[in-house]
């Protein structure tokens, strides 16, 4: 095998970027030959490493450790699976099938990574233009690498000369997982990467109880918070989850550890999450006081304050000067990750490494032993694994071994013994117990492609490695559990906070949404059943990238929804995931040309992505209340992903908060709608048009929610040109007044169509208040009957029953009274009223109002009947409805605070002559 290792070499010649095969003359191995670059111009290719392998079976492993040792040295470790996978495919092509050696060419760019693979096969079909590509059957063991390609790589491709075969894919870099910290090589100052703009440092000093006491100018252009809006505040309320992702420790916790460097994000003044990588250290100053500081940069410069890695210790049992080191140092080496999915991970590579596996993966036992979690693993295709769940010992699948160490010579030949590893293509494998004490702490497991691998010698050394490490994996498993515990009490506690706070069935199902993402899932959809005869329906969905929601809700719309089954607990729903496979998959034929055209091309992308995002696994949580199904609450995560148990049970606790929360929003909103609809029919119909009369009326009811009040008015018409008007106060406000309220307005109705005058008529509703009882309450009345006369003035009969006097404002701006006081009703059995007649000559104004408008009072100050008077005379000229609207807002600006009383004015105008 021959290698070389290029940093900053210049790009190499161009390759087709088409994804089918493409003829290409054959080129100088230097490169020597000049061409144009069909690259994007945003990729430079920063350093190559090339490698050449023999035609032996042993050369598949090579190139494998050559690009994993590659990859990992340029600090990809993202992808590092991926691409070992691929190149171990398409070199088993070269020097297995074909017979021939096989050349390895790595190139890293700012965009990723592209391997170029090439043999040395001249006698095949070079495939004709445009023809129909055949992959073959994925149940072959050569021609897999193709399928491979077009499953994992961004993009791939086929190259032929007459002498040559090359395949070359593409790996794009991932979004870096949260806490990962990553060292590159040294570049030549023209290859380093462009910044847009200077980088920005926030400089944040944290005190004792986590609250904010600096804010440097870079934090204010960054998150948009001033100093004086964040001082005093705690950071860990600006941080947009209760823990950091990706981590065991909270933001909290974080402030308190001497030293800490990892990923979270921060809410920004507009709202928007900015993701950080941060760098806290724990200080103290001269008089002991002790303090945090923080350095953040956006996660995408984290290259700014990202500390390398250490390089770890060897496996040698004794250090240099002799002395013995911990057995756990000398597998795991030294420092040991901090944070418990760090150290499974790094024990799956250093298992796979050392029994020179093709892959290895780590599950830990849930607490009654009963399954096993997958939490780690490498070399596998892909980490869909993760966080699933396999029985130890359940049905014709079962993981029997888990108890004890098992070696597996072809797991083709045991199907189902490793079910983590079915579809893989792994073949032989041997399983390790992790125990501490006699339980069943998890299980340690690696594995290779080629069958007959592993022996008992080999299981014992992984025995060996795997009792090593079992305390401290119990421990760090433990103290997450522990941890989660905390996290989920607290963030329970603020959800029921939250959800008692509002009783408007919108919010609460906004509320149900957001708490749940992406605190618990990636996306969430809320289904409610309005009753028992009724279909579930879809009221509400959320996802994590705003860009994904409406998709989602398109395909959920499609998919008829969950059985409404009250039994408690998550249960698996996998219609959404088939769904968006099979439209995906449609998508993706018809872009090929194999199916039906594609009636809008731009919505491949859309679907791709709605796929992707509901790909993973969905589970459905019943909201119960009151012994009914209300809904269900839909979580689901993105393709290959899986919910943890503890996850799910908090999601379960979650439901039912929320159900109760969205029931007692349910009834809330019915009685709110019965109230408003009881209130609306003490109001009276619309105002009737009166020839020669403009009449205004504005209402305002005290009290949040409340339509009608004690206050009432209504204008009617009786008979023969004549108008009955009144404008009413009862004692007190709310529903007991707005109940004497109605009794009044139909009386008088009724009363006055009987033909009955004006004493008369307030005499027999005195008479029906005071039959109410204890429930009867005083009532001051402004009755009156308007009749037009034909020369443009209007006559007025009123009786004033205890009510605020009328006003009668001229047209040359004078002020009286239009009537005397009488007694009020509801008090008196006998009363003794009558009747005064008032003609409003053309341009005049009657105003009448209740005394919510007369005792708007300002701390001592009260409008009173000469502030009103005083108003009133600004009005000459003014329409019925300008003087009301005039005396409206000069009532409002008479206070500052909200109005206590109920208020009614009631405007009567006869138009002039210049009007008519």
């Amino acid at each position: 095998m021959t290698t070389g290792l290029i940093p900053g070499a210049q790009p190499p010649e161009p390759r087709p970027d088409s994804t089918l095969p493409a003829q290409t003359r054959q080129e100088p191995a230097d490169g020597a030959a000049q061409h144009t670059d069909n690259r994007p111009r945003s990729s430079v290719i920063t350093a190559r490493a090339a490698a050449s392998f023999e035609p032996v079976g042993r050369s598949v492993a090579s190139a494998r450790s050559f690009v994993r040792d590659t990859l990992q040295g340029w600090g990809f470790a993202d992808i590092v699976d991926d691409a070992v996978v691929l190149t171990s495919e398409l070199v088993t092509n070269a020097v297995v099938h074909a017979g021939t050696s096989a050349d390895v060419l790595c190139l890293r760019s700012e965009d990723g990574v592209r391997i170029e693979v090439a043999d040395h096969y001249p006698e095949r079909e070079i495939p004709l233009q445009n023809a129909a590509v055949t992959m073959g059957s994925p149940d072959r063991e050569g021609g897999r690498g193709l399928q491979l390609c077009a499953a994992l790589a961004g993009r791939w491709g086929v190259e032929y000369t007459p002498t040559h075969k090359q395949v070359w894919f593409q790996l794009e870099l991932p979004q870096r997982p949260v806490g990962t910290r990553a060292a590159g090589p040294s570049l030549p100052a023209d290859l380093l990467p462009l910044a847009d703009g200077r980088v920005r440092v926030a400089v944040v000093q944290i005190d004792r109880v986590g609250a904010i006491t600096a804010w440097n100018e870079d934090a204010e252009e960054l998150f948009g918070y001033t100093t004086d809006q964040v001082t005093g505040k705690p950071l860990a309320d600006l941080a947009a989850w209760p823990h950091t992702p990706g981590t065991s420790t909270g933001v909290a916790e974080a402030l308190q550890l001497s030293r800490w460097e990892g990923s979270y994000g921060i809410r920004a003044a507009t709202g928007r999450v900015v993701p950080v990588y941060a760098s806290h250290l724990r200080v103290r100053d001269t008089g002991g006081e002790p303090s945090t500081v923080c350095l953040l940069v956006r996660d995408h410069e984290r290259a700014v304050l990202q500390t390398p890695l250490r390089a770890t210790t060897g496996d040698a049992g004794h250090s240099g000067d002799g002395k013995s080191t911990d057995p756990f140092e000398v597998f795991i080496g030294s420092p040991a990750p901090d944070d418990l999915d760090g150290l499974l991970q790094r024990t799956v590579e250093r298992a796979r490494d050392m029994l020179d596996a093709d892959s290895a993966f780590l599950l830990l036992a849930t607490d009654d032993e009963t399954e096993l979690e997958v939490r780690a693993s490498t070399g596998l295709p892909s980490a869909r694994q993760r966080f699933a769940r396999v029985p130890v010992e359940a049905g014709p699948g079962r993981y029997g071994s888990a108890r004890m160490p098992a070696v597996h010579d072809d797991l083709t030949a045991v199907p189902g013994a490793v079910p983590l590893l079915d579809g893989t293509g792994m073949r032989s494998v041997v399983t390790v117990p992790l125990k501490v004490e006699g339980r069943l702490t998890g299980s340690l497991g690696v594995a290779a492609e080629a069958p007959g691998r592993y022996s008992n010698e080999e299981a014992l050394r992984l025995q060996f490695a795997a009792d090593r490490i079992a305390l401290a994996v119990e421990s760090a498993r433990l103290g997450e559990l522990e941890r989660l515990r905390r996290g989920s009490l607290s963030f329970l506690v603020e959800a029921s906070d939250l959800l008692a706070g509002t009783l408007d069935r919108d919010q609460t199902l906004a509320l149900m949404a957001q708490m749940t993402v992406p605190t618990l899932a990636t996306w969430c959809a809320v289904y409610t059943i309005a009753d028992q005869a009724s279909e579930p329906y879809l009221s509400y969905v959320l996802h994590e990238d705003e860009e994904l929601i409406d998709g989602i809700k398109s395909l959920l719309s499609k998919i008829s929804p969950p059985d409404p089954v009250p039994t408690p607990g998550a249960r698996v729903w996998t219609a959404p995931a088939e769904v968006a496979h099979q439209a995906a998959l449609r998508t993706s034929m018809r872009s090929l040309g194999l199916g039906r055209p594609a009636t809008v091309s731009s919505g491949i992308g859309t679907t791709l992505a709605t796929a992707g995002a509901v790909g993973g696994e969905t589970v459905v949580l019943p909201l119960v209340a009151r012994n009914r199904v209300i809904g269900m609450l839909t979580l689901g995560k993105p393709t290959d992903e899986h919910f943890r148990q503890e996850i799910l049970e908090l999601a379960e606790d979650l439901s039912r908060r929320a159900a109760l929360a969205l029931d007692n929003a349910r009834l809330y909103s019915e009685r709110t709608a019965i109230s408003q609809s009881l209130q609306r029919s003490l109001l009276p119909p619309e105002l009737p048009q009166i020839d020669g009369v403009e009449v205004e009326v504005i209402y305002r009811a005290a009290g949040e929610g409340n339509e009608v009040g004690g206050d009432f008015y209504d204008v009617f018409p009786i008979s023969d040109g004549a108008y009955g008007f009144a404008i009413g106060d009862v004692c007190g406000t709310g529903p007991n007044a707005a109940a004497v309220t109605g009794l009044a307005r139909h009386a008088l109705r009724l009363l006055a169509r009987e033909g009955l005058s004006g004493p008369a008529v307030l005499e027999r509703l005195n008479s029906a208040i005071l039959d109410e009882g204890a429930r009867s309450r005083f009532l001051t009345l402004l009755y009156g009957e308007l009749r037009p006369q034909p020369d443009g003035s209007a006559e007025l009969k009123v009786v004033c029953a205890g009510h605020p006097l009328p006003l009668r404002l001229r047209q040359d701006g004078t002020v009286e009274a239009a009537a005397e006081p009488q007694p009020l009703l509801g008090v008196l059995e006998d009363l003794e009223l009558y009747e005064q007649t008032v003609t409003l000559d053309p341009g005049d104004v009657l105003l009448c109002v209740t005394d919510g408008v007369t005792e708007r009072r300002e701390g001592t100050r009260m409008l009173g009947d000469d502030g009103l008077a005083d108003v009133l005379t600004t009005c000459t000229g003014l329409t019925a409805g300008a003087v009301a609207a005039r005396i409206m807002r000069a009532v409002e600006r008479f206070a500052a605070d909200a109005p206590s009383d109920d208020m009614a004015i009631l405007a009567m105008r006869v138009p002039g002559l210049h009007n008519v």
